[in-house]
């Protein structure tokens, strides 16, 4: 899969505002067919970041969310702040 195509856009729902702020997480809606490994390599490319973690979940809508948890040393405020988000 294209790493491109991977990331649709970032979620600014009150849930993921909380997330970015307590646990240095933030939600984008992806590609239903990516994989995990996938997703991270498509974040870690698209923002020059070190990314821990990613989990996903498909929601009820029928998308596909990931939530990415960034490294300590990367502020997911500052990257929220880029995308426009904050």
């Amino acid at each position: 899969m294209d790493q491109e195509n991977v990331i649709k856009y970032p979620l600014a729902t009150e849930k993921s505002i909380r997330l970015m702020e307590s646990e240095n997480k933030l939600v984008f809606v992806v590609d239903k067919r990516a994989t995990k490994t996938e997703i991270k390599q498509a974040v870690e490319k698209t923002f020059n970041t070190k990314v821990v973690a990613v989990n996903t979940l498909n929601s009820i809508k029928g998308r596909k969310q990931a939530y990415i948890t960034f490294a300590k040393d990367v502020a997911a405020i500052d990257i929220a702040t880029n995308l426009g988000i904050m």
